[in-house]
């Protein structure tokens, strides 16, 4: 569909709606990102889905129809990858498929461009303990891939959109709102924790990086994990919360570093809403600190934008 970047999504979205400060270009760019639309950041983010969403549905669905090919199996997908935990078998369970009808939907949803693949690096308990005998349920684990969005809209769409399709074509938007009020901060931390993942890599451009992405395995989850050829290892979370990363978070993260039997060079925290005075204080060599602002550094190589490769369909 498109070889638009994130980061170029990022920087399109900035320079052509110029929102007053990152907080605000964040939280707008996760709902309105590669869509080519002139976007008032200035008004409240309800108000700017409702008239440019909401009541142009019929239009956006018909758009949305073309792209999955009116294949119903196509959209059933794409709305449990983007309610569910991205994981892929997680989602073939959600929306009912196997791993045959699964695979052939995800195939075209790929090659159609809406999504990609983040591929797990967990190694099964088979690699790791070649010679052990190991227990049912280590031997039955299976190793699940998980998916991204190419264009946060389109995760928006399936995400709180698809589910309350049938009320918005009827006028009735009282179930979409309920839902986006209680589930939008977390909705908008992944598009968070991926762009904490470019600004870090950009500011670990001199390090040489090996591999850059999140981790998971059965039992640990961690937002971004970075290793370079210098041998160093970048441990991050990132928090779009309404309240400011206090110490306890970081002592969590370092939990779960031990049960991985990682030792990290550095650990990062990125927070919508800062950090404690305590942590401020832990600032140093062996932790650093993002807020919102520091993603400014993200739009230094262009002050121009470029909408080629964003969605119309207005």
């Amino acid at each position: 569909m498109t070889n638009k970047t994130l980061l170029e999504q990022f920087r399109t979205f900035y320079f052509k709606n110029y929102p007053e400060d990152m907080e605000t270009q964040i939280a707008y760019f996760s709902v309105f990102g590669g869509v080519d639309w002139q976007i008032d950041t200035s008004l409240p983010i309800e108000l700017l889905i409702e008239k440019l969403i909401l009541q142009n549905f019929e239009k956006i669905d018909a758009y949305m129809e073309q792209l999955t090919l009116h294949n119903h199996s196509y959209k059933r997908l794409l709305q449990a990858l983007a309610t569910g935990d991205r994981r892929i078998f997680s989602a073939f369970n959600k929306a009912g498929f196997n791993n045959g009808n699964g695979g052939e939907a995800l195939n075209y949803l790929q090659e159609k461009g809406l999504i990609q693949l983040e591929y797990s690096r967990e190694k099964h308990p088979r690699e790791k303990y070649p010679n052990h005998k190991l227990k049912r349920e280590d031997a039955r684990h299976r190793i699940s891939h998980k998916v991204l969005f190419t264009f946060p809209f389109l995760r928006f769409w399936f995400y709180f959109i698809a589910p309350h399709s049938k009320d918005i074509q009827a006028g009735d938007f009282q179930s979409f709102f309920k839902a986006f009020k209680l589930h939008h901060n977390s909705y908008t931390s992944l598009v968070y924790e991926e762009l904490s993942e470019i600004l870090l890599n950009y500011n670990l451009r001199d390090e040489y990086i090996q591999s850059s992405g999140s981790y998971w395995d059965a039992k640990t989850e961690i937002d971004i994990l970075v290793t370079t050829r210098k041998h160093h290892i970048y441990i991050a979370e990132c928090k779009w919360t309404n309240h400011k990363v206090n110490k306890k978070e970081l002592h969590k993260l370092k939990d779960k570093c031990e049960k991985l039997g990682i030792k990290p060079t550095k650990i990062i925290f990125f927070s919508k809403r800062g950090f404690s005075k305590e942590m401020l204080q832990l600032q140093g060599s062996e932790l650093t600190l993002y807020s919102s602002e520091d993603f400014k550094a993200l739009l230094k190589s262009n002050s121009t934008y470029n909408t080629q490769g964003l969605i119309r369909f207005l």
